[in-house]
């Protein structure tokens, strides 16, 4: 599956820098004025994840496929964004395509570079994003009520399910909370998703920070409160980033990288920690396809069933599917191998009700 996150945020937030930061190569405008952002950059960046080279050893596999994510790096949003304020309706559009949100919030001081609002305040910042978007998705809630509530003049059992739900989103929305939180069940969530309301997207917060705040183990910003208690939606999916470490890890060589981490007292990149959490918030896990061919990474949804898991490599898998012989990687790589595993009875045939697991390794057998 395709997963694609939109990095937003106000002018000036280092989106951007961030996001040329991330991307290896890439060439975002980043100067200093509000929108220099018009058009999307999109960038692509593997997956990292250790599994794959003892896999890819012991099937002797010709080729490493790893898993891959797209980051957008969308136009900055400003206050009246929802009325086409700035580039509000640009903006507005390109975050309805993202699965996930992550959203800049400027933590560093430089007074060379602007705030669009005039000062530096992480969680003011914070709420002019959020009420945008649940602005912007009352107005859609209400066009479509307006519309439902004509459906259900015909008896239409659709559209009474489609106006329950409506209705609890717009209760949510008008208390200045955002939809993911209005409880709805599977049918519900089924009927409204066509709409992509901004604020049903899960959403992740970037720090973009100094490099003294990244490696300061309490965080703390201008001597104020730590900087998770900044805000009550700063909660553990907030990401402290530096674009300038970031960048200067994709001058260095692998080998360096971790020893240059060590050095200013970081666990592991910002794209790293970016990626673990961003499937963690989305809920997604990997499983792994190894053979001769190649060794090769695939995303899906944490509670996925078989067919499902199959359908990601190719629709024709999830109709045809038959069964799936499945091994845990590290008992694929213990037994040097499928046949070793095979002979020691640990890889198991599943069928249709099987859910995947993280780790997983699958040869899946279909009808075409």
């Amino acid at each position: 599956m395709s997963l694609q996150i939109g990095i937003v945020g106000l002018p000036n937030v280092g989106k951007s820098t961030l996001f040329n930061a991330l991307i290896k190569g890439a060439k975002a405008d980043a100067k200093n004025y509000p929108f220099c952002t018009i058009e999307p950059n999109v960038g692509i960046v593997e997956v990292p994840d250790e599994r794959l080279k003892p896999l890819s050893d012991v099937s002797k596999s010709k080729k490493i496929v790893p898993t891959v994510i797209e980051f957008v790096d969308i136009a900055g949003l400003v206050r009246g964004a929802n009325k086409g304020e700035g580039l509000g309706n640009q903006f507005l559009a390109h975050i309805r395509e993202c699965d996930a949100i992550a959203m800049v919030v400027r933590f560093f001081e430089d007074d060379n570079v602007t705030h669009v609002e005039g000062k530096l305040d992480p969680k003011s910042d914070i709420e002019t994003i959020e009420t945008e978007l649940q602005l912007a998705d009352i107005s859609t809630v209400e066009k479509r009520l307006f519309s439902a509530e004509k459906e259900m003049k015909s008896g239409s059992k659709e559209s009474k399910v489609i106006h329950e739900a409506l209705q609890k989103i717009k209760d949510v929305l008008h208390s200045g909370k955002n939809a993911r939180i209005a409880g709805l069940n599977d049918e519900e969530n089924k009927e409204i998703k066509n709409l992509a309301l901004l604020t049903m997207k899960p959403i992740l917060y970037i720090a973009n920070c100094s490099e003294d705040q990244l490696s300061a183990s309490s965080f703390q910003l201008s001597g104020d409160k730590s900087l998770k208690a900044n805000s009550q939606q700063l909660t553990a999916n907030l990401i402290p980033i530096s674009a300038k470490v970031e960048s200067e890890l994709n001058e260095l060589p692998d080998d360096d990288k971790k020893e240059y981490l060590k050095e200013i007292g970081v666990d592991d990149t910002g794209l790293n920690r970016l990626i673990v959490e961003a499937y963690k918030t989305l809920g997604l896990i990997t499983y792994f396809t190894s053979g001769e061919p190649e060794t090769r990474a695939w995303t899906v949804r944490d509670g996925a069933k078989a067919p499902e898991a199959a359908g990601v490599i190719h629709t024709d898998f999830e109709r045809g599917f038959i069964a799936a012989d499945v091994i845990g990687w590290l008992d694929l790589i213990n037994q040097g191998g499928w046949v070793g595993a095979r002979s020691k009875g640990l890889v198991r045939t599943e069928g249709k009700n099987y859910i995947f697991k993280d780790g997983d390794t699958a040869l899946f057998k279909f009808n075409v």
